[in-house]
C-alpha cells in the first residue's frame, strides 16, 4: 500500500517551529500534513530562549488559541502546567573571557565579565528548552488539533505545478505521494527544499567559517560553587541560571543547565581554532579545550557525556532563495549564523508570525506572491544583520572590552523591541536588531564593519563611545553605565526614566510591568 493524501499545507520538519506552524495553519482552518524524517524524542541543540523569544511565543499561542503552549513562555507557568517537560532556568546572559592555558585570577574589576539580567525573579524568567521533550510536546499538540503526522518518512522529490506541489518519498517500504497547495520547510539548514530544488547557498558577509562540537552531559557542577565572585558582591542573578558563555581567542563555549540533571555544552569556533584542536577527534578536542580553562576543568571534572559528541563541520548557512510561488522556508531553514546571542529562536518566531499572517490574510489574494517575496527579503535581511553583528564579535574575542561594547548593540535593541511590543507599540521596532531603522541601521552597519579591523586601544575606546551614542535612543536598561561594572540588573526605574524613548506614560509602563508579573 502507498501513503497518499491531498492537503492545503504540507510542513516538512517537526521541530518546534514546524509543529507550531502546522498548529497555526490548522487553527486557520486548513488541512495540514506534518512530515518528519526521524522520530521523537530526539536530542538536538538550539535550546536557549530570550525575553523576545518568549514574548513572541506567548503572542502566537494566544492569537491562535493554543493555551497549553502559552504556559511555556515563562519558567513559573511552565513548571505549573508542564512539569513533565524538562527545561532550564535562564535569568540572563553570563559571559566570561579567558586566556587559554592561563591560571584564572579573581576578576575584582569585572573586566573579563559581562552579566545582563533578563528577568527580576525566577517565576517570570526565560528558559532553556530541552528539545527532546519540548519538540515532542509540540508534535503531540499538533496531532491533537488534527494535523496529519507522518514520521520516519523520507521525502525524495518535489514537483511544483500551477496549482499544487507534489511530494514523493517513502515511509518504510511504503511509497509516499502527497500534494499540497503550499509547502513550508522547517527542516533546518540545508533542508529538504534546499536540496530538492537545488537551491544555491550564499555566504554571510564578513562572517568567518565556523564549526561546532557539542554534547549533553550529566554530573556537571555549578560555577557558583567555585566562589569566583568576591564575597561582598552579589551578582544580579545566580550566574549558572543563565546562558553561560566562555569566550576566548577563536571561539566560545556554551553551558546550559536543565532541571533533569542534564547539561548542554559545546564549543563554536573558527576553522583555524577547530583545526588546532582537531575537532574531528571529538572527545579529545573537547577535553583539550576544557583542560585549558581552569573553571571549566573543575566544572566538568566528573561530567559524563550522554549520547556521544556531535560535530557540525560548517555552522553558518544562508540559502540563496527563501520562497517561491507555492513554497517558503521558515527562517530556521533559510539560514543560521551562530548560537552566540540566542538569535535563532526570535528570528524563527518572527518568521512564523509573518508567514502565518500572510496565509491568514492573503491566502487567496492576488497579492500573495508579492507579499511572499517581501517575507523572503525580510528573512534574508534579518539573517544578514545578525551575521554582521556576530561576525564583529568573533573578530573581537581577544579584545573583551570591544566585545562587551558590541554586545550592547544587541542587548539594547532586544530589550527595546521586547518592551515596545509589551506596550502594544510594535511599530516602534519593526525589524530584528532594528537593522532597517533610518538612523540606527546605518550606524549599526558602520560600527560592525569597523569592529573587524580594530588595531589599537584608541580605536577600541572610540568604538565603545560610538556604540553608546548609537544605542542611546533605545537604551532603556542602563547599559554602559560605569557604576554597573559590567553587571546589569533588571531595574523598573530604568524603564520609567526612559518613558520618552518608548513613547509611554508612567501609567502605561506600570500596567505593562504588572501584566507581565514584574513586581514594582
Amino acid at each position: 500500500m502507498s501513503v497518499d493524501g491531498a492537503y492545503d499545507i504540507a510542513v516538512v520538519g517537526s521541530g518546534f517551529a514546524g509543529s507550531l506552524f502546522a498548529m497555526i495553519a490548522r487553527r486557520l482552518g486548513y488541512s495540514v500534513v506534518l512530515v518528519e524524517r526521524g522520530k521523537h524524542p530526539r536530542v538536538v541543540i538550539g535550546e536557549s530562549s530570550t525575553p523576545l523569544t518568549n514574548l513572541l511565543l506567548e503572542e502566537l499561542t494566544t492569537r491562535y488559541n493554543l493555551p497549553s503552549l502559552t504556559s511555556l513562555a515563562k519558567w513559573g507557568s511552565w513548571q505549573n502546567v508542564h512539569p513533565e517537560v524538562a527545561c532550564g532556568l535562564k535569568r540572563g546572559f553570563t559571559f566570561y573571557h579567558h586566556n587559554l592555558n592561563c591560571a584564572g585570577e579573581t576578576d575584582v574589576k569585572r573586566e573579563d565579565q559581562l552579566l545582563v539580567a533578563a528577568s527580576p525573579r525566577d517565576e517570570i524568567s526565560d528558559t532553556h528548552w530541552y528539545r527532546a521533550g519540548f519538540d515532542s510536546l509540540f508534535v503531540r499538540e499538533a496531532v491533537n488539533l488534527g494535523v496529519e503526522y507522518l514520521d520516519e518518512t523520507e521525502l525524495l522529490g518535489v514537483a511544483e505545478s500551477s496549482n499544487e506541489v507534489a511530494l514523493t518519498g517513502r515511509r518504510g517500504d511504503q511509497p509516499v505521494r502527497l500534494t499540497a497547495r503550499f509547502v513550508v520547510d522547517a527542516s533546518g539548514p540545508h533542508g529538504f527544499l534546499h536540496r530538492s530544488l537545488g537551491l544555491q547557498s550564499l555566504d554571510l558577509p564578513n562572517f568567518p567559517s565556523t564549526q561546532a562540537l557539542y554534547g549533553h552531559f550529566s554530573d556537571v557542577s555549578r560555577l557558583e560553587d567555585q566562589h569566583r565572585e568576591t564575597p561582598h558582591e552579589v551578582p544580579p542573578y545566580p550566574v549558572d541560571d543563565a546562558a553561560v558563555h566562555h569566550v576566548f581567542d577563536g571561539g566560545w563555549i556554551w553551558v546550559l543547565q536543565f532541571n533533569n540533571g542534564i547539561t548542554s555544552a559545546g564549543v563554536a569556533a573558527t576553522d583555524s581554532f577547530a583545526a588546532r584542536m582537531n575537532f574531528a577527534n571529538e572527545a579529545q578536542a573537547w577535553n583539550r579545550i576544557t583542560e585549558s580553562i581552569p573553571v571549566l576543568k573543575e566544572q566538568f571534572v566528573k561530567a559524563k557525556v550522554q549520547h556521544g559528541f556531535k560535530r557540525i563541520p560548517r555552522l553558518s548557512f544562508r540559502s540563496a532563495r527563501v520562497a517561491g510561488k507555492r513554497w517558503a522556508l521558515l527562517p530556521s531553514a533559510a539560514g543560521f549564523v551562530d548560537p552566540l546571542l540566542s538569535t535563532g529562536f526570535p528570528l524563527t518566531l518572527l518568521g512564523i508570525d509573518r508567514l502565518a499572517r500572510l496565509i491568514e490574510n492573503d491566502w487567496d489574494s492576488p497579492d500573495f506572491t508579492t507579499k511572499l517575496k517581501t517575507y523572503a527579503a525580510i528573512t534574508d535581511a534579518e539573517l544578514i544583520a545578525t551575521g554582521r553583528l556576530i561576525g564583529s564579535l568573533y573578530a573581537n574575542m581577544t579584545n573583551f572590552p570591544a566585545f562587551v561594547s558590541l554586545s550592547l548593540l544587541y542587548f539594547a535593541v532586544a530589550s527595546f523591541s521586547e518592551t515596545v511590543r509589551r506596550l502594544k507599540k510594535p511599530y516602534l521596532a519593526q525589524s530584528f536588531l532594528l537593522h532597517d531603522h533610518p538612523a540606527f541601521g546605518p550606524a549599526f552597519n558602520r560600527i560592525c564593519d569597523r569592529a573587524l579591523t580594530i588595531r589599537s586601544r584608541e580605536e577600541s575606546d572610540q568604538l565603545s563611545k560610538d556604540v553608546l551614542q548609537a544605542i542611546e535612543p533605545f537604551n532603556i536598561i542602563g547599559l554602559g553605565d560605569s557604576k554597573h561594572r559590567n553587571w546589569y540588573p533588571i531595574n523598573a526605574q530604568d524603564l520609567f526614566d526612559s518613558a520618552v524613548k518608548i513613547q509611554s506614560s508612567e501609567g502605561e509602563i506600570s500596567r505593562m510591568l504588572r501584566s507581565c508579573g514584574f513586581s514594582i
